[in-house]
């Protein structure tokens, strides 16, 4: 299957003359005024909060019909960029699950210091608890339509109020764990958005063990997102599955970057640890093993420790996106 690169568009804006958006780690976010030429309204998305003081980090959050409540978005700027009148490749990058992620995740895990001194976007927006980077079967909470939300709505936003190439490449996909089964997921999915995909200790084979993975993803939405209803339903929506699953989608990584890591000693004492490395690491064997079967390049690493976000291992797969994207 041959890489089809849409053609640049022409709707970007130059956006020089804004100060940054940010939503702190472990604060309180004050939304600031927007100064002229601000980011705007569009493409589902209605601006109900932004904050836009720091040189680097530009916050929004948005009302849209996609998601049940507002979702927010940090998107870092490179040095440099409100000056410089470069256009610049993006990363799309993806949080991990749980009661406490959200989209300041990585700014908790020190993504400033990690990409300073690199021309690159990154746009880091909510996913969920456990929203599986997906528009869900059911909700019994109302719209969690994450897929839709990020797909549909927030990357043509992103081209046209920042200065992108908004091109295949142009863009790059990543995340940890819950997000970097996400980015497999959408890299396969929407073949000619994302010229490189990076998996961080995320899943990538839905039905090894039973479909163990996908059993999670129900049970972990049921319990943090969707009020009881779940992501692939029950019984399962096979179609959906299979439509999301890496390990079936190999022929959709034909003409990309591909990398992926996993820890190769979780925890012993820590069941939630052993569990999701164990389970992270044999599924990302199964699709290494299937990509070098069919011709596909791929990168891999295999650390010591657990289901943890690695930064050295970022930092290195960072070089990697940024030799393959469009440089700024």
């Amino acid at each position: 299957m041959n890489a089809e690169r849409p053609t640049r568009r022409s709707l970007l804006r130059t956006a020089g003359g804004l100060t940054a958006a940010v939503a702190m780690a472990g604060t309180g976010v004050v939304a600031a005024a927007a100064p002229a030429g601000a980011a705007e309204d569009g493409f589902g998305l209605r601006i109900v909060e932004r904050n836009e003081s720091d040189p680097r980090m530009w916050y929004y959050r948005f009302a849209t019909d996609a998601i049940g409540w507002n979702p927010g978005v940090n998107v870092l700027l490179p040095d440099g960029y409100h000056g410089s009148g470069r256009r610049y490749p993006v990363l799309y990058l993806f949080h991990g699950g749980g009661t406490g992620a959200d989209f300041i995740e990585f700014d908790r895990l020190g993504i400033r210091a990690l990409t300073a001194g690199r021309p690159l976007i990154v746009v880091m927006p909510d996913g969920g608890h456990a929203g599986w980077y997906s528009n869900p079967v059911g909700s019994n909470t109302g719209p969690r339509n994450w897929e839709t939300f990020h797909i549909a709505q927030l990357l043509p936003w992103i081209d046209a109020n920042f200065r992108t190439y908004a091109e295949y490449d142009g863009r790059a996909v990543g995340g940890f764990s819950m997000g970097g089964f996400g980015a497999l997921k959408y890299a396969a999915k929407y073949y000619g958005h994302f010229a490189s995909v990076s998996s961080h200790s995320g899943p990538a084979s839905l039905r090894r063990d039973s479909g163990l993975v996908v059993h999670w993803a129900n049970a972990t939405s049921a319990a943090l997102d969707l009020g009881g209803a779940m992501v692939y339903g029950a019984p399962w929506d096979e179609a959906r599955v299979s439509a999301d699953n890496p390990v079936e989608r190999l022929d959709s990584y034909r003409n990309k970057r591909v990398f992926m890591v996993a820890g190769t000693s979780p925890d012993p004492v820590n069941w939630f640890d052993t569990a999701n490395e164990t389970q992270v690491l044999a599924g990302q064997r199964e699709f290494r093993a299937r990509l070098g079967e069919a011709g596909i390049p791929h990168e891999w690493r295999e650390e010591p420790g657990g289901h943890v976000f690695r930064p050295g291992v970022f930092s290195q797969d960072l070089d990697g996106i940024l030799a393959r994207l469009r440089p700024a």
